[in-house]
């Protein structure tokens, strides 16, 4: 691959993996844009290098938020305190999606890396966020349960569908469930660890297998790229979500959903 290719995959992944605007979706449509779309290529190289750039912004969040990661481990023989129990509801929550994750690793669906699901999945699930952002009874992580936990949890599943967006459907859920946009969005940022090191390590054993050393390099570089990118999208997004709504993010996929659909429907995609 290119080393161009890689610069720019890593960057939109760590730009848009944490803002409500589906990372996966954004490098399904970067792959065909960059002619690296066919089914092979989709399941083997493209998700390879797609989950190494998933891992550096991992190590983006991890920064962000290593107090409360601190905290959490530091009260890991303390069931009663809050740290606890939030500790609890990410395990929980993150059980759905390495489940069905594992089952579609195994049979590969190739509507999966099709532009066109993409498209439908963002344009949908930006009408859904715009929705459940009305919902704000200013609950904070404190009032969790794990029914609510479980809830956020099933329906980041839906986000393994490219165009769904991992951080916008966890962020949609705790919308609907009443908690305020900052405790949605850092819920959705500390669940993405779990999500990432799963999918992380199933990768990087097959990277091993392959002894592809040049191809080593370049998920590298990739990584390091992403990790800048994200860490400075998490800060922006925290910064906005404390004082304005997710309409922005809406409106972004409203427009790339309907843009891209009436290309592919006008036959120009």
């Amino acid at each position: 691959m290119l080393l161009y290719h890689i610069v720019i995959l890593a960057l939109i992944q760590g730009i848009s993996e944490f803002l409500p605007i589906s990372s996966s979706g954004h490098l399904v449509l970067t792959h065909y844009l960059l002619g690296e779309s066919e089914p092979v290529l989709c399941w083997q190289q493209n998700r390879l290098l797609d989950v190494a750039v998933h891992v550096g912004t991992l190590l983006s969040v991890m920064i962000y938020f290593r107090k409360d990661l601190l905290s959490i481990v530091k009260h890991f023989n303390k069931p009663k305190s809050s740290e606890f129990k939030l500790g609890g509801h990410i395990i929980l929550a993150s059980l759905p999606v390495i489940i069905v994750g594992f089952i579609l690793q195994q049979f590969q669906f190739s509507f999966l890396c099709l532009l066109e699901v993409m498209a439908w999945m963002t344009l949908i699930f930006g009408i859904v966020l715009y929705f459940a952002d009305k919902f704000d009874m200013k609950r904070n992580l404190s009032d969790m349960n794990y029914a609510h936990a479980f809830f956020i949890g099933l329906s980041q599943a839906l986000a393994l569908i490219p165009g769904v967006s991992r951080s916008g459907i966890t962020m949609t859920s705790a919308r609907f469930l009443g908690f305020s946009r900052i405790e949605a969005a850092k819920f959705s940022l500390l669940l993405s660890i779990v999500a990432i090191s799963g999918a992380g390590t199933l990768s990087g054993l097959e990277i091993i297998e392959t002894k592809n050393y040049a191809f080593t390099f370049d998920i590298l570089i990739a990584v390091i790229l992403s990790f800048i990118a994200g860490l400075v999208a998490i800060f922006l997004m925290m910064k906005w979500l404390a004082k304005a709504s997710f309409l922005p993010f809406v409106i972004y996929r409203i427009i790339l959903g309907t843009l891209l659909l009436g290309l592919i429907y006008s036959g120009v995609l």
